[in-house]
């Protein structure tokens, strides 16, 4: 059916009926996805796994030119390390389609009306509008990169790295720049990555900071230990420092980044500066949201409060298992889970999604870098107390050829024992040994427990006494000193 929406807007219908109404028993019912990324794309392709085409009808709206893909892997593939842009998507629009979802690309989502169960969208090559009406809704609209509101920040050659319309804008960038200066603006995850990849393009790098030490995801003097290896690659790092505009030429693209202090020369700036959910239209739909801005759900990613809206990936919040409080965390593993979780509910199973313990890797060259669970001031700020301990050890039995060193930082509750949190910063063989902490944070063990974990052990991959259970009997052994 089709009937004329606002300022003549196309309805294109739906089971409902034009006064919003179900469309009776053993209609067709109709799923609307905003956003064609991996929450979006997961939940569709899980809701049409358990219901076929007769059953139920799956629209889904993409405003890019690509669906199904790692932003994750963007950084290497600026780098090099991965060697074309395809080996970055899961699956393609065309093979979406195949399986009877209807994919719209280049189409913005510009409203949704939640009284009457319907979504205004946007053709971004036409600039034809239309209402969409649905009986269930998936809002995974992602994040965006922080972009700050100084000078020239939208010049030509200041680029924030989130899509892959991002990563292709950066690489179209480089490949008319001809001077090899590189400014990466923030430190955290997206900026040492892109350190490395601009380092790998044979570029000069300096990475400015607003705070002392890269990677605030981890407590400073494990920071420290990163701060140290990037200046040991030759990457300039300048921490403590507030950039307060970006200088242009005489052609407006950007030739420098102006802090308080000083001016660094740019032929091309990356913002790492992070991501904020993209929450705005919903928001403007009164969709409950968070202190972090994303929407708030319950377990089984349904919009609290609304009955026929789930929301998954990165503009959500989720539940810390560790401190009970809501965060935001963007990364690919939570959103492809939300999206299997959604897809099975939508389609009328029951999934939960339970929380997260707040694990994320990565890497600076041949630097590892991973946290787990609570730093020192997450667990001040849910009032826990705490005892500490850090200690080295090398990734494979002492004697064995190549043996890495790494740091080991171990956050355990005081008087229980209770773990909270591990970082761990090294070379090769570090930063996956984070998932054992990870699995005992789940399961909500105590460092005592951790000790007698039956942990694979040989030369070639660990001492007899694995660093993480080395930091662990160094933390019962606090604890216990720690105890009234």
């Amino acid at each position: 059916m089709s009937i004329s929406g606002p300022s003549g807007v196309i309805d294109t219908g739906g089971t409902r009926g034009t006064d919003g109404t179900g469309g009776g028993r053993g209609a067709r019912e109709r799923l609307v996805v905003i956003g064609g990324d991996a929450a979006g794309m997961s939940a569709a392709s899980q809701a049409r796994r358990l219901r076929g085409p007769d059953e139920l009808e799956i629209v889904a709206f993409e405003r890019g030119h690509f669906t199904s893909y790692s932003a994750c892997g963007i950084p290497y593939w600026v780098g090099g390390d991965v060697p074309d842009r395809d080996r970055l998507i899961a699956r393609t629009p065309e093979e979406h389609r195949k399986r009877s979802i209807d994919l719209r690309m280049r189409t913005e989502v510009t409203e949704i009306d939640v009284a009457g169960a319907r979504v205004r969208s946007r053709d971004l090559g036409t600039g034809a509008e239309a209402w969409t009406s649905y009986d269930r809704l998936v809002v995974a609209t992602g994040a965006r990169p922080v972009r700050p509101e100084l000078p020239g920040a939208d010049a030509p050659g200041v680029h924030g790295v989130q899509t892959l319309d991002d990563g292709q804008a950066l690489l179209d960038s480089l490949a008319v720049t001809e001077g090899r200066r590189a400014v990466v603006v923030g430190a955290g995850y997206i900026g040492v990555e892109m350190a490395e990849a601009l380092i790998n393009r044979g570029y000069e790098v300096t990475v400015v900071n607003r705070g002392r030490e890269p990677m605030a995801t981890l407590d400073p003097d494990m920071g420290r230990l990163v701060h140290t290896a990037m200046e040991g690659l030759g990457i300039t790092m300048v921490g403590d420092t507030e950039v307060t505009g970006f200088l242009t030429g005489d052609d407006g693209r950007v030739r420098a980044v102006v802090t308080e202090d000083a001016t660094y020369p740019a032929d091309v700036v990356v913002l790492g500066i992070g991501v904020r959910p993209e929450t705005s239209l919903a928001r403007a739909a009164g969709l409950p949201l968070g202190e972090h801005g994303g929407l708030l759900t319950d377990l089984s990613m349904r919009v609290r409060g609304h009955e026929d809206i789930w929301a998954g990936g990165d503009c959500v919040e989720v539940l810390d298992l560790v401190s009970g409080r809501e965060r935001h965390i963007a990364l690919g593993t939570h959103a492809n889970k939300h999206g299997q979780v959604i897809g099975s509910n939508v389609a009328g199973g029951y999934a939960t999604f339970p929380g997260v313990v707040g694990t994320a890797v990565s890497k600076v060259c041949d630097l590892e870098i991973a946290r787990t669970g609570l730093r020192e001031k997450d667990a001040r700020r849910a009032g826990l107390r705490f005892e500490t301990v850090t200690i080295e050890s090398t990734s494979r039995a002492g004697y064995y050829p190549n043996a890495a060193l790494m740091t080991v930082k171990m956050l355990a509750e005081h008087r229980t024992g209770r773990l909270l949190g591990v970082q761990i910063v090294g070379r090769e063989g570090a930063a996956k040994r984070v998932d054992i902490a990870a699995v005992a944070l789940t399961a909500g063990m105590t460092v005592e427990q951790m000790t007698m974990l039956d942990l694979g052990y040989a030369p070639p991959f660990s001492p007899v006494w694995d660093p993480v259970l080395v930091a662990a009997r160094k933390a019962v052994a606090k604890v216990r000193r720690a105890a009234p």
